[in-house]
């Protein structure tokens, strides 16, 4: 059935609120391993309100929103076909998508599978506000390349910051400072963590929403240009935050929510 076909809002979607202690339980496991993606998912569904439904709906409705529908582009399966944008420039946004996957080991699909761990396809809602949902999972990793927030635990961390404003999902955020809470603990670094989630938040709020965008156009673009179009500004509290634990003997790829973050070393 095409997505034009489906409800807005199927009969067994239910809005789930805000359960703390499943939020608590899922971001225990994630400090575990703040690569079991799995668990983000689950805390962002404990956590879905009103104000990311309305702002599902209100894009669903518009005109772009409608045309994506009727275009039916499979977002994942397009990025992926890395063969696809083989002509575009060297400092397009395709490139540099490409680019990070290849040096990060990720996929489109792979982000999906993880998702399909928290929720098998067949348990979701049929409904056109899952459709926009799946949006926002699908286009994540363009977010880290059109920002410039890294993998590491406190970029991870930076770009929830940033995804909160975009999106408005209260897990989204609770994630945000609770880990860069969680690096603080673990390393013991002065830098400012908690400033580098209130730029990303400023961040976001400021840029043009990045999952509302034509994606296949997007990819093609010059990605200076784009961040430009799109009013994404740099995250330079975050890449001061990388120096500062650079200085401590703390690099950002060590960095992690769990006790194995190195400690800076006496001098």
């Amino acid at each position: 059935m095409a997505v034009t076909d489906l409800p807005l809002v199927a009969p067994d979607r239910k809005m789930s609120g805000f359960r703390p202690l499943k939020v608590l339980h899922h971001f225990g496991k994630l400090v575990e391993d703040k690569e079991d993606t799995e668990q983000v998912f689950h805390i962002i569904e404990a956590t879905k309100g009103r104000r990311s439904h309305a702002q599902a709906h209100a894009f669903i409705r518009s005109d772009e929103g409608q045309r994506f529908m009727r275009e039916g582009v499979d977002i994942p399966a397009m990025l992926d076909d890395h063969a696809r944008w083989a002509d575009c420039g060297p400092n397009s946004v395709a490139a540099h998508y490409i680019a990070f996957m290849k040096r990060e080991g990720l996929s489109a699909a792979g982000l999906v599978a993880e998702s399909h761990k928290w929720a098998p396809p067949e348990s979701l809602p049929k409904d056109q506000t899952q459709w926009y949902f799946d949006r926002l999972r699908d286009t994540h990793d363009l977010f880290h390349v059109l920002t410039g927030y890294g993998r590491d635990a406190l970029g991870e961390a930076s770009l929830l910051g940033f995804s909160y404003e975009q999106n408005h999902n209260g897990g989204i955020l609770f994630i945000a400072y609770a880990g860069a809470r969680q690096i603080r603990k673990v390393s013991g670094t002065k830098a400012p963590l908690f400033a580098a989630i209130k730029e990303g938040r400023r961040l976001g709020r400021a840029a043009a929403k990045i999952a509302h965008q034509d994606i296949a156009a997007l990819m093609r673009e010059d990605i200076t240009e784009a961040r430009a179009r799109l009013n994404i500004g740099k995250p330079e509290v975050y890449r001061q935050c990388l120096a500062i634990l650079a200085g401590e003997g703390i690099l950002s790829e060590d960095l992690t929510l769990g006790s194995s973050t190195p400690q800076p070393q006496a001098a």
